[in-house]
């Protein structure tokens, strides 16, 4: 039947065929006696029979699957084998090798400053910087601290030199003090070795220059029977920066120091990426990497950008620029300069930092200048005001340093002026912007005009996007970020999980801490003393620890001293006690509070263990023990006393 439908389908003239829109949609309404039984003979829908037509049509149009060249695809698997070996440290280890390696960071962990590492075979050891910090405002009549040598004590035969990565204080700061107690050989670039010496020489330590080697980048040197060592030169806030490439049976661990990724440096010098690369090819055992400015996101800016704004700046001063800055950033200093002879400006430096490091630099050919651009401070007042550049230090508001002095009056030969304009090129280092806010007080006060835009500093230190750069180019198995607080550090842990470095390959150290890292692991081993040593620089000695928890408890608490005479027959007092006291009441209530004191002790006196009037430091023990009671219950407050008791 279907057939004879066809056939007559067929025979139709061509016009009758056509499609008549209108018949087709009637027709469709109406029920097809044959498609019941073409329905109960094949069990499919005409609709169905519809669908598969159409898919039919569909497929007529639609493409095969293209060929694969299965060479071509071999391929792929090859380069994806070759990302794995060259991103995967673990095949360029000798991991049969049983050797290991230890670091034990004793400063600038939790900290920002105070950098000494020490890293350890079986039989020697090296450190990598000897760094001091500076004081937090409790510690009273502390200069500075450096950190505590007890674990240098105990190895002392065993370090076979001192690796120093550049010129910064807290690099090179506690070198002074740690010759006058032990001596090793130093190893590091000419500047960082001419600052030393200059350190020693006013430690009166001279002798100490012989210990010096200097080295020469991108050379390897032997240091002792255990240690290969290589300088990299490294971008940073100061010339003649090093990264460092310690290679041990081990396997190699570099130690980046501070850095930052300057691609246009003032001298000309970037980075040495090349070396980097080239131990990461080779397979890096471990990275030790700057943690400091691990939260920016943004590049670090070029110390070249800072350039324009000086000049802007120094071509709308019409009176005296006086500028401040690090006294270690010769580059910016340099750039200063040079715009300030640019608007013809004579140059005067005060400041015993900036003049020291300026010469130094002059004199070993990092930056070049004539003589005839400097004047002395005396010769300033008797120059014409738009033709003065002072550069100087105090940035940070150092109550001694000589800006600081300017702004309030006691600089010998510099006063601040209305018409001065202070240019302020630098960022307040952590805990300092209290003091420095003090001092734009003073200097606004003065009536001075203070330019501390963002655009005429940069940071020396790299951020997450130069981290990562580092971690991709060094490519290490494991993985300790150093320099800086824990949040710094935790946050370049995340930093280096981002770039490749599985967390179990990461430590996040503390000062003291020992690890042990060897091709197989990395682990702490244990804990050894640190800590830090209170110096007084006026004089360049140490203060004891008691001191200054004696300055800070008098500073915080006050003192009350207690004079007492006590008869040795009777062990009544003889007469009134003299008591004196500083912080504890104001000076309208000192008759009283002498008068409650002298109760308390001839209370403490009726009740008196027999015999102890023979003994009066116990006496005077048990005494301070009475009032620091009372002036507790009383005023919840744990002064310093003194008693002294004098037996007649």
């Amino acid at each position: 039947m279907a057939e004879e439908t066809q056939e007559a389908t067929q025979s139709k003239p061509q016009e009758q065929r056509k499609p008549n829109n209108n018949r087709r949609n009637n027709n469709s309404r109406r029920p097809n006696p044959n498609q019941k039984k073409n329905e109960a003979t094949t069990g499919n829908k005409p609709a169905a029979k519809s669908n598969n037509n159409k898919n039919k049509n569909r497929n007529r149009h639609k493409r095969g699957p293209s060929p694969v060249d299965e060479n071509l695809k071999s391929f792929v698997s090859k380069n994806q084998e070759s990302h794995k070996q060259r991103l995967n440290p673990h095949y360029k280890l000798d991991l049969n090798s049983k050797a290991k390696i230890r670091v034990t960071p004793l400063g600038g962990l939790g900290e920002i400053g105070g950098n000494i590492a020490v890293f350890e075979t079986d039989n020697e050891a090296i450190l990598v910087d000897v760094g001091m910090s500076f004081p937090d405002e409790d510690m009273h009549g502390v200069d500075i601290l450096v950190p505590d040598f007890s674990y240098l004590h105990e190895i002392k035969d065993k370090i076979v030199g001192i690796i120093i990565t550049h010129a910064h204080e807290d690099h090179i700061g506690a070198m002074p003090y740690l010759f006058k107690e032990l001596q090793f050989p130093i190893y590091g670039t000419p500047l960082p070795l001419a600052m030393i010496g200059n350190k020693f020489d006013e430690h009166h330590l001279k002798e100490a220059r012989k210990y010096f080697n200097p080295i020469e980048k991108r050379k390897v040197y032997k240091i002792g029977n255990d240690f290969e060592v290589e300088w990299m030169h490294m971008t940073h806030s100061i010339i003649d920066s090093s990264s460092i490439a310690i290679t041990t049976e081990a396997g190699t661990v570099i130690h980046t120091g501070d850095f930052k990724i300057d691609y246009t440096p003032v001298d000309g010098y970037p980075a040495d990426l090349h070396r980097l690369a080239h131990y990461g090819e080779k397979g890096v055992l471990c990275l030790l990497s700057d943690s400091t400015n691990s939260h920016n996101p943004i590049a670090t800016g070029s110390e070249l950008s800072v350039g324009p704004a000086l000049d802007r700046v120094f071509s709308k001063a019409e009176g005296r620029v006086i500028l401040s800055t690090f006294s270690s950033n010769i580059h910016r200093v340099y750039q200063a300069i040079q715009y300030g002879v640019k608007y013809g400006r004579k140059v005067c430096v005060i400041g015993r930092s900036m003049e020291r490091n300026l010469e130094v630099c002059m004199q070993y050919d990092y930056i070049k200048f004539p003589k005839s651009i400097f004047v002395e401070p005396e010769d300033v007042a008797n120059m014409s005001d738009k033709d003065v550049l002072i550069v100087t230090t105090g940035s940070q508001g150092e109550a001694n340093s000589a800006l600081f002095r300017m702004s309030i009056g006691e600089h010998r030969h510099i006063k601040i002026k209305p018409t001065d304009l202070i240019v302020l090129s630098s960022r307040a280092i952590p805990g300092n912007e209290g003091s420095i806010s003090k001092m734009l007080n003073h200097l606004q006060k003065c009536g001075a005009r203070v330019a501390m835009d963002r655009d005429i500093h940069v940071s020396g230190h790299a951020s997450m996007e130069e981290q990562k750069l580092m971690l991709r180019l060094v490519n290490p198995k494991f993985f300790l970020p150093i320099h800086g607080e824990y949040n710094h550090v935790m946050k370049h842990k995340e930093t280096g999980m981002m770039c490749g470095v599985p967390e179990r390959n990461i430590l996040l150290m503390s000062d003291g801490e020992q690890i042990e890292i060897a091709p197989k692991y990395m682990r702490k081993v244990k804990t050894v003393k640190t800590g830090k040593t209170y110096i007084d620089n006026q004089n360049n000695h140490q203060i004891e620890d008691d001191i200054v928890m004696d300055r800070q408890k008098l500073a915080a608490e006050g003192v009350i001293m207690m004079v007492i005479q006590v008869s040795e027959q009777t062990g009544k007092m003889m007469d009134k006690p003299k008591v004196t006291t500083f912080g504890i009441v104001p000076d309208k209530r000192d008759r009283a509070f002498a008068k409650e004191m002298s109760e308390i002790v001839e209370n403490f006196l009726l009740n008196m263990k027999p015999g102890m009037i023979d003994n009066p430091r116990a006496l005077e023990s048990d005494l301070r023990q009475v009032v620091r009671k009372h002036i507790y219950r009383k005023m919840k407050r744990y002064p310093l006393i003194v008693p002294t008791i004098f037996i007649h």
